[in-house]
């Protein structure tokens, strides 16, 4: 081998750091940490994406899906800021990714170069906890450990740029002297418990309520058994954020699903009709569905102290674990004897469930969404991984679909950035390539990224162990989440130039690639499409023909005042009026029932 470079030493720190897969897309100026991946043989494994902005979204579900660091890698330029939707996706969602940037030699900074751009200015909100341009040898295993350590500890994502000729200057040999740091690729994550009166006080409150709510998001991914106990404790209900739906077991009979907009009927009466709230591990924007300052006393319980308070007047915030603060907190909690709350709760429950499954069956052209999702429930694999893209099929996801306990489920949460699914879908499956993934999208996000991504799949998916992997498209030929928000907030029509998106033929496309297509036309061809999907020797698509015309409503009461505006809108347009305002009426009278 060549005389060992820096991009060397690169590549053994990543290792050091337990990092065996990047992400990424190359160029001239990461060319040097290429050739020393290529020099690495393997590991770390180099994922070449169709796309930088795809590359970071996989790296941030690989930080999801395996709980690990997501590491992506690109040129500098168009490469550096093709990263920063997905960069930005990790900081919303608060997982850490590091990137590894190019950058041209040092001796041209600031000169207009080809492809300059001042990377640390274009980093510095998106990577605020830590963005280092590396200006000598010496400073790439304290740079990058301080990178890793930094994403660990922050949740979030962190850039180091390196200089091409950094990467292929000589590997320095550090010794403890002035001006050298010398560091190690070391990170324990600590264990947090509040103080105990501030314990005992968040009790007292709790004990006081007679009408518990408990609002569960992915901070409480490792503390499901403990919230169980404190809402069994309580006598309260549990909801969900849209992240931490995958972490309370659905069939609990006071589990009342994702609150929100997106949300059920018996989320929104927890949450209209509790006096207390608990919220745990949880940053969740949909304010409007909280319940009303003043009507609910509040404990919150976050690791992040900057996440107390964020979203609702609490009177107790506790900056610990979720699962060490709840254990500690059970042995304070009086066993409530009142039952009349969770038996109001689990009526709640049981009426959802039925207007689920009545709105599932409405009748639609050709196709329900719901009923497409509602389908796939009692099919899913225990082992399965599910990829979500955004757009409306994140709320048929929300409502129709009963993840089996441990099945992880992620989407672009707080970013909410359309194109998600199948860059995620990937990363699940590269992270654990003998279980079955299922990717949920739209045509909207499809067409964005998912269909130049169909690529990757098509070039790597005979190595799998597993060779499920199925994305089931809503094809729906609009982007009807942003239709329904247009008739909702603004009271105005479709704009179709705007909202219409062009056919393309997504089963078809997926047969040219070497993968099947299977396409859906009708309801009566959804369990045998899924069974065929699902059981198949190869990647599927599978193309469902649905109705835009579904309606987004958000669950009562607040959906009841949205109702005046959507009508206004569909009322204004020139296609589908009766159908569309026959299905927004059929919606409404499920939840006036």
């Amino acid at each position: 081998m060549a005389d060992k470079t820096v991009a060397d030493v690169v590549v053994e720190r990543l290792r050091d750091w337990g990092v065996h897969r990047i992400f990424g897309y190359s160029g001239d100026g990461i060319n040097g940490f290429m050739e020393a991946l290529r020099r690495a043989d393997g590991d770390p494994e180099f994922v070449q994406a169709r796309h930088e902005e795809t590359a970071a979204l996989m790296a941030v579900g690989h930080a999801k899906y395996t709980g690990g660091v997501g590491v992506v890698t690109s040129t500098q330029g168009p490469g550096a800021i093709h990263l920063l939707n997905g960069l930005y996706d990790a900081k919303l969602d608060g997982v850490p990714v590091v990137a590894i940037v190019g950058q041209q030699n040092r001796s041209v900074l600031g000169s207009g170069y080809m492809q300059e751009v001042n990377l640390q200015t274009l980093f510095s909100d998106v990577a605020a906890q830590f963005c280092q341009l590396v200006s000598t040898p010496e400073q790439v295993p304290s740079v990058l450990d301080r990178a890793f350590r930094t994403a660990l500890a922050t949740r979030s994502p962190t850039v180091v740029i390196l200089p091409h000729d950094i990467q292929k200057a000589d590997a320095p040999e550090l010794e403890a002297e002035h001006g050298i740091v010398v560091t190690a690729a070391e990170f324990r994550r600590p264990v947090v418990t509040p103080a105990a009166g501030d314990l005992d006080e968040a009790a007292a409150l709790l004990n006081a309520g007679s009408k518990v709510a408990v609002l569960v998001g992915q901070g409480a991914k490792d503390a499901q058994e403990q919230v169980v106990a404190v809402a069994e404790r309580l006598g309260a209900g549990i909801t969900t954020s849209l992240l931490g739906k995958p972490y309370v077991d659905e069939t609990l009979p006071f589990a009342v699903g994702t609150m929100g907009h997106l949300g059920t009927t018996a989320s929104a009466a927890l949450l209209g009709g509790c006096d207390t709230l608990l919220i745990v591990g949880s940053n969740d924007p949909w304010t409007e569905f909280y319940p009303q300052p003043g009507q609910a006393r509040a404990v919150q319980i976050d690791l992040d102290g900057r996440i107390i308070g964020n979203r609702y007047p609490i009177e107790v915030g506790l900056v610990g674990d979720a699962a060490t603060t709840l254990t500690a907190l059970l042995e304070r909690l009086d066993e409530r004897t009142d039952r009349s709350w969770r038996n109001e709760v689990e009526a709640e429950v049981r009426r959802w469930e039925e207007v689920a499954e009545t709105r599932a069956n409405v009748p639609a052209d050709p196709v329900n969404p719901e009923l497409v999702v509602r389908t796939l429930g009692p099919r899913l694999p225990a082992d399965a991984r599910i990829a979500l893209d955004v757009g409306s099929v994140v709320y048929w996801y929300a409502r129709q679909l009963r993840l089996p306990v441990g099945v992880p489920a992620h989407v672009s949460g707080t970013l909410a950035s359309m194109g998600c699914g199948v860059p995620y879908g990937i990363a699940a499956k590269l992270a654990a390539p003998g279980q079955p993934v299922v990717v949920l999208t739209g045509d909207g996000g499809m067409q964005m990224t998912g269909v130049a991504e169909l690529i990757t799949v098509a070039r790597m998916w005979e190595q799998w162990e597993d060779p499920r992997f199925v994305v089931c498209v809503l094809h729906n030929g609009d982007l009807a989440e942003v239709t329904w928000e247009q008739r909702e907030m603004e009271g105005a029509p479709r704009f179709v130039a705007s909202q219409a998106l062009p056919s393309f033929p997504f089963a078809g496309y997926a047969d040219l690639l070497g993968l099947k297509g299977i396409r859906v036309t009708s309801p009566d061809e959804l369990e045998a499409a899924w069974d065929a999907a699902l059981s198949a020797d190869r990647p599927v698509v599978l193309e469902v023909l649905t109705d835009p015309n579904i309606p987004l409503l958000p669950p009562f009461p607040a959906g009841a005042a949205k109702l005046d505006s959507m009508r206004a809108g569909i009322d204004q347009e020139d296609e589908h009026v009766e159908h569309t305002r026959r299905l927004l009426d059929t919606y409404a009278s499920h939840e006036e029932d």
